[in-house]
């Protein structure tokens, strides 16, 4: 084996230690790429003026077919939240932002499911898991919604505290936490 041989080991290709550095390499910067590109998607955009605005003319029905007006939440602090009952981390938070709503209720708070679904398969799933807090269907309007608002991926679950002028003060996409919800009630 004369001496340019050696130094590429025996297949003539890189040595295997500096192979496995090599492709460690590669790897974590595809790991620290793949991250800053799932933070750039999930992280919410700011909310656009006019979504606002939109959100708050908006008629939804809840799932038994009453009309739900956003007009009537204005005024007081609303937790909003888009799920869907096919979203395992929407169904997680549920009994989460129940607590919080009987819980805070009694000092202004709302809540306010926005069900991206069909209206039986919410009636189905709340037969099984009652919730407290009112429930609207969100459907073609709500996805359009989530977008403007700043969830341009438009995942679920997605949730926004809205302040007593109507304005966003806080937004998420992804599972509120209980420390989520006690930042929140602390931000008011």
């Amino acid at each position: 084996m004369n001496v340019s041989e050696q130094a590429l080991g025996s297949g003539g290709g890189v040595q295997p230690s500096r192979r496995r550095w090599l492709t460690a390499g590669v790897a974590a910067a595809a790991g620290v790429v793949g991250a800053g590109v799932a933070w750039w998607r999930f992280t919410p955009r700011r909310a656009d003026a006019s979504a606002v605005q939109q959100l708050w003319a908006a008629h939804f029905e809840s799932p038994e077919g009453a009309p739900v007006a956003m007009s009537a939440f204005r005024g007081r602090p609303l937790l909003l939240n888009f799920w869907a009952t096919w979203c395992p981390p929407c169904v997680q938070e549920l009994p989460r932002l129940n607590a919080f709503y009987r819980e805070h209720r009694a000092h202004g708070w709302q809540v306010l499911g926005l069900a991206i679904d069909q209206a039986a398969s919410v009636r189905s799933f709340v037969e099984r898991m009652p919730l407290d807090f009112p429930l609207a269907m969100g459907g073609v309007a709500g996805m359009a919604l989530v977008r403007g608002l700043g969830n341009q991926a438009g995942g679920l679950p997605f949730s926004l505290l809205l302040g007593p002028d109507g304005g966003v003060v806080e937004r998420k996409i992804g599972e509120l936490t209980s420390n989520d919800l006690q930042d929140w009630l602390a931000s008011i």
